[in-house]
């Protein structure tokens, strides 16, 4: 999921950033009010959140100018103002959700989980993916082969969706730590490969095709040959 966070504080921005960054989020932090309205019209990001005091422009501002313009990116809402009277006003700015501070990590990310998947299910996008006989349902995040259930963890569902999305195409090691990991760069860590060679155990192990090969020199390459 790609998120944008419009977000003046220092500390809170980076905290908020890394923790959705760990949990395989790409994010991208503005500290301004109108640098972040000027991402948010030139990005494609899945979910915005946006504090409501900002420089330069107000948060609820720029989900004004968002609506105005026809941008329908959900959008929570941070505040320290939480009485129903300021939820209300955000609401009827045309966010999509209002969160106060302080608040937990753990109910952010659920609700933009959830904003995510509410504008995926009312969308054209699909909720399925599919390459040969492997399946995996978006919605449910249920991953089948030959109608084989296949349980993987977390990083490992979203590593495989990453290579799904790309099916046929070489996929190299820095566009997976950007894209699941939220790295900018390499770390110089065996991390890829360890979930790579688990995830190739799972869907390739126990059946006669497999799909999970390396390029040598290059990077993965989900498909049949």
């Amino acid at each position: 999921m790609k998120v944008l966070l419009v977000e003046d504080d220092p500390s809170v921005g980076s905290f908020i950033a890394g923790e959705l960054s760990a949990a395989g989020y790409d994010c991208l932090l503005q500290d301004d009010g109108e640098q972040g309205l000027a991402a948010a019209l030139e990005g494609n990001f899945d979910v915005l959140v946006v504090d409501r005091m900002l420089p330069g422009r107000d948060g609820l501002s720029i989900v004004q100018v968002l609506r105005e313009s026809g941008d329908t990116t959900p959008v929570l809402v941070l505040s320290a103002l939480g009485d129903v009277e300021d939820r209300v006003e955000g609401l009827h700015c045309g966010a999509d959700d209002y969160l106060t501070k302080p608040f937990s990590m753990a109910e952010l990310q659920a609700r933009l989980e959830v904003l995510h998947r509410r504008a995926s299910t009312s969308s054209d996008a699909p909720t399925r993916l599919q390459v040969a006989d492997l399946e995996m349902d978006l919605l449910t995040q249920e991953v089948r082969r030959q109608q084989v259930s296949i349980t993987l963890q977390p990083r490992e569902y979203k590593l495989l969706e990453y290579l799904m999305r790309h099916a046929g195409q070489v996929v190299t090691r820095a566009m997976l730590l950007e894209h699941v990991w939220g790295y900018h760069f390499d770390p110089q860590t065996n991390v890829i490969d360890v979930h790579v060679s688990r995830l190739r155990q799972k869907i390739d192990r126990d059946f006669d095709t497999p799909l999970l090969t390396t390029v040598r020199g290059a990077g993965y390459r989900l498909g049949a040959d």
